[in-house]
């Protein structure tokens, strides 16, 4: 088992989501509003003022989903394509080792 983070542009979960629940073997998925910035932009010499700093920040979405091994690769490029605008800004994906997995119903 994987567990796959995604932080993606808030415009694209409508997208993404449908592409993701058209895999029959899709797990579902955790959704998070959450901000950030980037840090590749250019810093400046002198330090971020309390407003330049609180509109540093953007909207963003965090998906979280576990899932088999088997269909980690094909939800990673799934993400990627459909979240992809090629500007700054479109997000990230990483992909960690789950160690243990139990459904709470069970």
């Amino acid at each position: 088992m994987k567990e796959i983070k995604a932080i993606i542009q808030p415009v694209k979960l409508h997208a993404v989501r449908e592409a993701l629940v058209a895999l029959p073997e899709f797990p579902g998925m955790s959704v998070s509003h959450v901000e950030g910035c980037s840090g590749t932009k250019d810093r400046k010499d002198r330090p971020l003022n309390l407003r330049e700093e609180l509109i540093e920040f953007s909207p963003k979405i965090r998906l979280e989903i576990v899932a088999p091994d088997e269909i980690v690769d094909e939800i990673v490029r799934i993400i990627h394509e459909v979240a992809h605008t090629g500007r700054t800004g479109d997000g990230i994906i990483w992909v960690t080792v789950v160690d243990d997995f139990l459904r709470i119903r069970n």
